[in-house]
């Protein structure tokens, strides 16, 4: 086609006359736009451009638009846009034109960077898009059970039934403050869970974001109860044996074994016979008993540690003599349990617990940790051993060293005097010349 015709093709066009196509733009008659097509690269992107509805191509003007706003008889301002095929209208009216035409540019500009998000997307409730993200998140048991019980007590009946795009920054607050708080009609919650809650709130709403049902998070700046955390005191000596021996002997190695490794319950329930090197007096933890399963079946699963890293720790003479008898007094359980209820079954942590409460109170041994107070107590004898933070860590399992020095750090030695013998060492051969240099030269 020559430029003459070419130029011929662009007047027709700016005679067409405004056909109105079905979406509401204007359409092009069936032989221009054959033609138009086969004559020029920019006029065939413009017509593409309309029909995947992200933009209206007005010929006529020389321009393209997008959406269209029109006022209402209440003389307030409502804007509207075609993409994908589907009609979408602004949440609510405006009260100019102007900010009308600001909306359709903010979504035109939101659809050329692929950052468009369906309005109707965000309207579905919160506990139906928080019950499908539990359904296919890879978590423990135990933590899917955590998060339920959680969303169902806490959440739940405050936002489960509103609307995703709807819940607003200062309606996650007033949930934080709402369980924070004693109002009468329900007992507040710990601040470290309060903590919890809000943190899987917001890993809620961040996965929605992914999944573009809304555009932004509400959980941005929430201010949380500040979380006492308090100091651990370990047991002494003589309070632990005390449990030792007050506690039954179907328990007592148990006791035995969590105050000479500092291992975790779950992962003394679940020890089982290979695990132990006896010939070594070496034990490995790599798993932990997470429920008991029908028939009184042992359910492992992995450690507390997020890596799942497994950690061998060294038994003492005390714990091997412990376990050596307990075993031979009560054998070995299913999948070889080196502790087991009185049907030679798992022992469930519930009734394990109700035992140990049986002998801590009399003792004076505070509620709250339990076993885990055993934990503590190796730590401090680790700690006031000389043994380092990092070896410490191992042993115990921790994520990283900063963790133990977090808890037990307040257990170490003064750092004063230890800077005082350290350089006192250092120079004590030195004050030994002074002073006998002193002695010598007296008359």
């Amino acid at each position: 086609m020559s430029r003459g015709e070419k130029r011929s093709v662009i007047v027709q066009f700016r005679k067409v006359p405004k056909y109105t196509h079905q979406f509401g733009y204007p359409a092009i008659p069936e032989h221009l736009l054959h033609h138009a097509m086969r004559s020029t690269d920019l006029v065939a992107s413009q017509i593409k451009s309309a029909e995947n509805d992200i933009s209206i191509v007005s010929f006529m003007a020389g321009r393209s638009t997008f959406g269209n706003s029109r006022q209402l008889a209440s003389k307030r301002w409502q804007a509207s846009y075609w993409h994908e095929g589907v009609r979408h209208l602004a949440p609510n009216p405006f009260p100019s034109k102007a900010d009308a035409d600001a909306f359709l540019a903010e979504a035109l500009t939101a659809i050329r960077g692929g950052e468009w998000i369906d309005p109707s997307a965000g309207k579905i409730p919160f506990r139906e898009y928080a019950d499908k993200w539990r359904a296919i998140q890879v978590h423990r048991s135990s933590t899917a059970a955590q998060i339920e019980a959680h969303l169902r007590n806490h959440v739940y009946p405050r936002i489960g039934d509103r609307k995703m795009a709807s819940v607003r920054k200062s309606d996650v607050q007033a949930l934080v403050r709402y369980l924070s708080s004693d109002d009468g009609d329900h007992k507040p919650l710990a601040p470290s869970t309060v903590e919890v809650v809000h943190t899987w709130v917001a890993t809620i709403f961040a996965a929605a974001v992914d999944d573009g049902i809304i555009p932004r998070t509400p959980c941005t700046k929430i201010k949380l109860p500040s979380v006492d955390h308090k100091r651990v005191e370990p047991l002494s000596v003589e309070t632990v044996w005390s449990l030792v021996n007050g506690i039954s002997d179907r328990y007592r190695a148990l006791v035995v074994l969590g105050a000479g490794t500092g291992v975790r319950i779950s992962e003394g329930l679940g020890l089982t016979n290979d695990r132990v090197d006896w010939l070594r007096r070496m034990v490995r933890i790599d798993r932990q008993l997470l429920r008991v399963g029908q028939e009184d079946k042992p359910l492992f699963g992995p450690l507390k540690d997020k890596s799942n890293r497994p950690r061998t720790i060294p038994l003492p003479d005390v714990v091997v003599d412990e376990l050596s008898a307990h075993v031979a007094r009560f054998g070995l359980g299913p999948e070889g349990l080196i502790f087991t209820g009185p049907r030679g079954g798992p022992i469930r942590r519930t009734t394990f617990s109700d035992t140990w409460r049986s002998v801590a109170e009399p003792l004076g041994i505070p509620s709250g940790e339990g076993f885990h107070q055993l934990r503590h107590f190796y730590a401090s004898l680790l700690i006031h051993s000389g043994q380092s933070v990092k070896t410490i860590q191992e042993y115990l399992g921790h994520q990283s060293a900063v963790l133990t020095l977090d808890t037990y750090g307040h257990l170490w030695p003064e750092g004063e005097e230890l800077t005082r013998d350290a350089v006192d060492d250092a120079f004590s051969p030195l004050r030994a010349r002074i002073a006998h240099k002193s002695s010598t030269a007296a008359p």
